[in-house]
């Protein structure tokens, strides 16, 4: 297939639309899959669903299949879906949760347990997990500590790694093998009082020192994503921070891969006071280097 004359043959829209991802509900109005966020807001025509590029979450194989086949036969210019999910501990088998892997101090338990994860979540249609979680945690009060591989650097970073090539295997284009996204860059962890969506105050010193080692272990291993935080770095959110996805992660971390955004938080940044509305909203975002936003309303 030729990509160059594929993507010049894309209308404005079309384009537009391969940036944003949705919920599968709105292919299939009676999927079971758990959703959270503002999606009462998301008031988009059925036009404009047969033109976004990927999907939060599936149920299952079938379910993938009947989004698929109905996208690619109402959408124009037949660019298959691409199917991302939360795959944190395990997707038919259950594992420990990464604080729990961590815990283990085993290289062998962490790797094969991304491994099986991917094998079974390929077979069900997901092309991307939004794993590892990377966020450095050192507040038990934070709601999402068991996520994470806890508060050591040294350890995270190298469990990192080891989950990127679990997930990865080589060749994402095979079967049995999906993306790894990293997340969430950067400093989610530090959120102040241990309350989800707080502010983050931190350094630039002890942001290079403790906070972006286990991310660069991931890139590189070789993940394809990265996904931003909600919270904000020296008062400008993560999600439209040219100076962490550009001068940091781009430049000294060497990112050459695909950047999203965590659920609405696009949107989020018109609460921080740095955007207007959601237009603007969206050029800070895209002038900060984010290629897919999750489900922003607006």
């Amino acid at each position: 297939m030729d990509l160059e004359k594929l993507l010049h043959s894309l209308t404005l829209e079309e384009k537009i639309g391969q940036l944003v991802m949705i919920p599968p509900f709105f292919f299939i109005k009676n999927s079971d899959t758990e959703i959270a966020g503002p999606l009462s807001e998301l008031g988009i025509t059925e036009q404009e669903v047969f033109q976004t590029g990927s999907v939060l979450g599936i149920g299952n194989a079938e379910e993938m299949i009947q989004v698929q086949t109905m996208y690619l036969e109402k959408s124009r210019h037949k660019i298959p879906l691409i199917f991302m999910a939360d795959i944190i501990h395990g997707y038919e088998t259950i594992f420990p949760v990464p604080l729990a892997l961590a815990a283990s101090f085993d290289d062998k338990v962490v790797y094969d347990a991304a491994r099986i994860s991917a094998t079974e979540a390929s077979t069900a249609g997901i092309h991307v997990t939004f794993a590892p979680m990377l966020d450095l945690v050192r507040d038990p009060r934070w709601g999402r500590v068991v996520e994470s591989f806890g508060e050591d650097p040294y350890l995270s970073t190298r469990f990192a790694k080891l989950q990127v090539e679990g997930y990865q295997n080589g060749d994402i284009s095979k079967s049995g093998h999906i993306a790894s996204c990293l997340k969430h860059f950067v400093g989610y962890g530090l959120s102040e009082a241990g309350r989800d969506y707080n502010t983050v105050d931190i350094s630039r010193i002890n942001l290079y020192e403790n906070y972006l080692k286990a991310f660069k272990g991931g890139i590189d291993a070789g993940a394809k994503m990265v996904m931003t935080a909600f919270n904000v770095f020296e008062s400008i959110p993560a999600t439209t921070n040219q100076y962490l996805l550009k001068d940091v992660l781009r430049n000294d971390l060497g990112f050459d891969g695909v950047i999203i955004s965590d659920y609405a938080s696009l949107k989020e940044v018109i609460a921080h006071g740095v955007a207007e509305d959601g237009y603007d909203a969206a050029v800070q975002g895209i002038d900060a280097g984010l290629h897919i936003e999750m489900a922003t309303a607006q």
